[in-house]
């Protein structure tokens, strides 16, 4: 079942990333940077369990990003990322959002679902400078940059 967090659920939030974190898939961010974003963000939960989460980071008026997209690993495979990415899409619409970016090394899933990749010189500088500064892996970045217009 899809729904939002509430702030107890960061503590969950957080375990369920940790690995996709030390792996240098997904940024980390700390419990009050959560906290803070707390509406953006939906889990998928089996029984009482978080076992997928995802984030609708609004940029401006056009457009948003799907950030801090994870599925626990014995979990993956079986639709939840799809359910999510469309969850958060539809919220988009319903803002009005026309465009959604993401940044992923998981390209092909994100094409199956109506992204396209676009030069990384493409993505908001206001981007660069709040999220991808924080990266271990910045300036030399090896995620690809998808948008979708919806």
């Amino acid at each position: 079942m899809i729904k939002k967090p509430i702030l107890k659920d960061i503590k969950d939030i957080q375990n369920l990333l940790e690995s996709f974190i030390k792996d240098g898939i997904i940024l980390k961010r700390d419990d009050d940077e959560i906290a803070t974003n707390i509406r953006s963000y939906i889990v998928y939960k089996d029984k009482d369990k978080i076992i997928g989460v995802g984030a609708l980071h609004i940029y401006s008026t056009k457009l948003a990003e799907i950030r801090s997209l994870a599925v626990a690993q014995n979990y993956q495979k079986k639709g939840i990322g799809k359910k999510l990415i469309n969850t958060l899409e539809n919220e988009a619409k319903e803002l009005g959002i026309k465009q959604l970016l993401t940044l992923t090394y998981q390209k092909e899933f994100f094409e199956k679902l109506g992204f396209v990749e676009i030069p990384k010189i493409e993505v908001p500088e206001h981007k660069v400078w709040s999220d991808c500064i924080k990266c271990p892996h910045f300036p030399n970045c090896n995620e690809i940059s998808l948008i979708k217009t919806i």
